[in-house]
């Protein structure tokens, strides 16, 4: 009985975990491995085709440089935000019975929070394309 015990109490050792980083090395080694060898053994015919820009078959035209209106930015971080904010129902929809009314409370006062922040988005004229 007394060696079950003393098993127990080992069971988080640094030795238990050797096998774990014996993998990862081989891991490491083998991908590492198969980089450098690819670079050796691969074909190397550099040509002018190839060392030009990949455009997708579109022909190059003028500077990718140029500047883009800030409503692309504004709706795509518009987007990101709302779409972050509406992940949080997922917790609410497992354990809504667990919450009961306090929880109703906070989702209601969330989604409040959410609709001001719509309201207010569509009031500065956020999502106006016509400038």
């Amino acid at each position: 009985m007394h060696f079950i015990f003393l098993q127990a109490t080992n069971l988080n050792t640094a030795a238990n975990y050797l096998p774990i980083g014996l993998q990862l090395l081989f891991a490491i080694g083998l991908i590492a491995t198969i980089i450098v060898l690819s670079d050796y053994l691969g074909p190397k015919r550099k040509t002018s085709d190839k060392l030009q820009n990949f455009e997708s078959g579109i022909e190059i035209k003028g500077n990718a440089r140029q500047p883009m209106a800030i409503k692309y930015f504004l709706v795509a971080i518009l987007f990101v935000l709302f779409d972050v904010e509406v992940i949080f129902f997922y917790p609410y929809a497992v354990n809504f019975r667990e919450l009961g009314w306090h929880g109703f409370l906070a989702v209601l006062l969330f989604v409040g929070l959410f609709v001001a922040g719509l309201i207010y988005i569509i009031r500065k004229g956020a999502l106006k394309w016509e400038d």
